[in-house]
């Protein structure tokens, strides 16, 4: 059965269903670009969700309606609460100040979340594509492009690998979303990819600290698209938290979320 979001007034997205609010988004990014204006709606829902969060992909940063933005983020909202969210409490903790939890990192509600840029930071336009940087993106919603791309028209160059910014998190349950874009393996990994990937961790846990954040969610930087081998990534990523914890000792928690079973199996040993 179909639900709606909460009543919260006479507002249109809140007196939609989420077939209208699905069919609205579609329509209104079909219309918005001449070449994609003939694009046959399918009928079954699954196909439609996939349409949308094709749109949503290669859709630019540019201006969008508010009326827009408002169906959009009812629409997301519901489809968050539909999959559930998972919140600190939900995960066992295997050492101090270090949890581990298998699954949909846009499902957690932490302070903030990670997300495996690329050097662009503006989100993967690759529609549907299977990346971090593009599932973070889609639940949040338009909004999170708009925003990078802010941040990137100011800073006038591509983002550095081993640094970080931070974002609001808008339709995630998350309050933030922190970006680093970790090193890309070329044929053997050197002891300055090594250092590069420490300084995305490093980094995330500094600006989490500058914003007064105090649980964070680490994906698994740089592996899959960027080549870096999972075991290594995982013992450099929690030798680099342990670190900043003994000498910060300033209650930032943090939750290693790993999505495939063999990522999950190594920091499970790892972690012992």
């Amino acid at each position: 059965m179909e639900r709606n979001m909460p009543f919260a007034g006479n507002r249109k997205e809140d007196m939609m269903t989420q077939t209208e609010r699905l069919l609205f988004l579609i329509k209104y990014l079909l219309n918005e670009n001449n070449g994609l204006r003939s694009t046959e709606i399918p009928a079954e829902g699954a196909a439609r969700k996939r349409l949308l969060r094709s749109l949503m992909n290669i859709r630019p940063p540019k201006i969008v309606s508010r009326e827009f933005l408002e169906v959009q983020d009812a629409y997301l909202q519901e489809e968050r609460e539909q999959k559930g969210v998972i919140s600190l409490s939900d995960i066992q903790m295997e050492r101090p100040g270090i949890y581990l939890w298998q699954g949909d990192i846009t499902r957690l509600s932490v302070d903030a979340i990670v997300n495996a840029a690329n050097s662009a930071m503006l989100g993967c336009f690759i529609p549907c594509h299977g990346c971090i940087d593009n599932a973070i993106h889609s639940a949040a919603g338009v909004q999170l492009r708009l925003e990078c791309s802010r941040i990137m028209e100011r800073q006038k160059a591509e983002e550095a690998t081993g640094h970080a910014k931070i974002t609001k998190a808008y339709n995630l349950p998350c309050r933030y979303v922190l970006h680093t874009v970790g090193p890309m393996i070329h044929g053997a990994v050197t002891r300055r990819d090594c250092d590069l990937l420490s300084d995305c961790y490093r980094s995330c846990l500094e600006l989490a600290a500058a914003y007064r954040l105090k649980r964070i969610a680490f994906c698994c930087i740089s592996t899959g698209e960027f080549r870096f081998p999972n075991e290594k990534a995982a013992e450099i990523a929690i030798q680099t938290v342990q670190d900043y914890q003994k000498k910060n000792q300033n209650g930032l928690e943090v939750i290693f979320n790993v999505f495939k079973d063999s990522d999950y199996k190594i920091y499970k040993q790892l972690l012992g």
